[in-house]
């Protein structure tokens, strides 16, 4: 059996429309924040869980990770019931919200970090070992004794991860882990995630909207949309059927009088470059470069694909999400 089973998980949430004019009472609105979502993730794998505002995908989190109870289905992680067998359970896991804290606001990091080594009962040996070991991969030694409100986005997000990791879980639940972090932090949260998988075998589940975290980080990819699972696999194999446009940028060493090329190839002349926009289905890229390489000795040659976020947009669009 998989580390983690999801069979048929359904989740209803009843919200109140804002109070029209004229009226006492709001009016109710039921929401399927799930509609029977099934899965399974094994042992040490490192997934991203991605979709559109309002997919489920937080919801889904909050179930696994034993927070919410949902309306039908069931869900084993590690052979518990999350929600079940939650105070056991819970000792196993560690979690992250990109918007949320476990922290404490206003005393320094390395008290919260003592008062987690508490609650989660570690002995003070594998603690004092975890936390040098973690504090020297996301840099926090010179910010041990300064109050979380003090410090940036990007500290406070490392801080979040050593909180969470401190008890050694088994699984790691991230949601929106990079959210408003700068380049650098989210090239340095990324290796540490692959260090800490990588180390331990830690089985890390990723919600993010940012597409280059899951193309950094993760070997499969689940899309949700509509409460409903709409993909499960490789992220190139996702890409591929959306990958409709690239553009190459071609410089030669003298002029070129003509690149021969099929009306479906649209071809701009700017200056020294040539810019050149085609779609791999109706030409593909080998025929386009021996064109190129027909036409003249190139100097310079740049083939951009679509970017990556253009792409998961192209998707949403395509599935109605």
């Amino acid at each position: 059996m998989s580390y983690i089973e999801v069979n048929g998980l359904k989740k209803t949430f009843t919200v109140r429309k804002k109070r029209e004019k004229g009226k006492l009472l709001r009016e109710k609105q039921t929401v399927e924040a799930l509609k029977g979502v099934s899965f399974s993730v094994e042992k040490g794998d490192l997934v991203g869980y991605i979709g559109p505002n309002g997919a489920g995908k937080s919801t889904t989190v909050k179930i696994l990770s034993g927070i919410l109870t949902p309306d039908g289905g069931e869900a084993k992680v590690g052979g518990k019931v999350p929600w079940l067998d939650r105070k056991e359970y819970v000792k196993h896991i560690g979690v992250v919200f990109g918007q949320r804290s476990q922290l404490w606001w206003d005393v320094p990091i390395i008290d919260s970090f003592s008062l987690l080594k508490d609650i989660y009962r570690i002995p003070k040996t594998d603690y004092d070992n975890r936390l040098k070991e973690l504090s020297d991969a996301l840099q926090l030694e010179e910010l041990m004794r300064t109050p979380l409100r003090l410090l940036s986005l990007g500290q406070r997000m490392r801080a979040e991860l050593c909180g969470s990791l401190l008890h050694r879980p088994e699984l790691l639940f991230l949601d929106e882990p990079t959210i408003g972090l700068d380049a650098v932090s989210k090239l340095a949260l990324r290796d540490f995630l692959k260090w800490e998988n990588r180390e331990y075998g830690t089985t890390v589940m990723l919600t993010t909207h940012d597409m280059e975290d899951i193309a950094a980080l993760c070997s499969r990819v689940m899309v949700l949309g509509h409460g409903k699972k709409l993909f499960d696999g490789k992220l190139p194999d996702l890409l591929e059927k959306f990958d409709t446009v690239r553009t190459v940028s071609v410089r030669y060493d003298s002029d070129v009088l003509r690149i021969d090329m099929p009306e479906n190839v649209k071809c701009e002349h700017k200056g020294e470059e040539y810019i050149l926009t085609y779609s791999p289905a109706e030409f593909p890229t080998s025929r386009l470069l021996k064109a190129l390489q027909d036409a003249g000795n190139i100097r310079e040659m740049t083939l951009q694909p679509e970017n990556i976020d253009h792409l998961i947009a192209s998707m949403y669009k395509e599935m109605d999400l």
